[in-house]
């Protein structure tokens, strides 16, 4: 698998090897355990090449297992009244944090909300976490909102993205440190293709096929 290493994590990874190098002459089992902090941030701020699909699909923004699923209002914060399917995605200390985005088209609107760290797997996290809202819309003028939230160890949220952007599905768009979870909101007509505890790889894992194709091809890398 080709992978790179985010950006938000070399300053992590280059302190933690300096470290290392100056402890081992001198004190070997600390120098040991710096060795071993370097392997963890190498590991966790990785980022793989993804297979994006090229078909009119709403893919995954994260790797994780999905903790929820279900119709819900959107958040408070959101301008937007009516009920959409969420997707709840729990991202554990071992996954991919890379958030990429789920379908192209423009940044509408962005919000952050400062909150407090629940653990992501549970519910109320959705509400009461730390936050950054994110809403896309479409060419067909359908709008999207993936919210990336802070966990217990999470505490803090990266979102490049700029309101009236132009995006691309499959864009790696942020990152939420150690541990965390996103939220995905769908229109209420939209079908969706995954289930309550399934695994899901971000950037690959089809959740939604709007058009109802279902001879899905895959094309380009990112």
């Amino acid at each position: 698998m080709h992978f790179r290493i985010h950006n938000e994590g070399w300053v992590y990874l280059v302190v933690s090897v300096i470290l290392t190098i100056i402890a081992f002459p001198f004190f070997p089992i600390i120098g040991l355990f710096l060795l071993f902090i370097s392997f963890c941030f190498f590991y966790f701020f990785r980022d793989p090449i993804r297979i994006i699909p090229n078909e009119n699909v709403i893919i995954s923004p994260a790797d994780g297992k999905i903790v929820f699923l279900g119709e819900s209002n959107l958040p408070e914060e959101c301008c937007i009244r009516g009920k959409f399917l969420k997707i709840s995605i729990f991202l554990d200390v071992f996954n991919v944090h890379v958030n990429r985005l789920p379908m192209s088209g423009t940044v509408k609107d962005i919000k952050y909300v400062p909150g407090k760290f629940f653990r992501a797997n549970v519910e109320k996290s959705s509400k009461e976490n730390e936050r950054n809202i994110v809403t896309i819309e479409n060419k067909k003028k359908e709008k999207i909102i993936v919210t990336q939230i802070a966990g217990l160890i999470a505490r803090r949220i990266v979102c490049d993205l700029k309101i009236n952007q132009e995006v691309l599905k499959g864009e790696r768009f942020g990152i939420i440190k150690f541990g965390s979870r996103v939220d995905l909101y769908l229109p209420i007509n939209y079908n969706l293709m995954v289930s309550v505890g399934q695994m899901v790889i971000g950037g690959e894992t089809i959740i939604s096929n709007p058009e109802h194709i279902f001879n899905i091809t895959q094309s380009n890398e990112i």
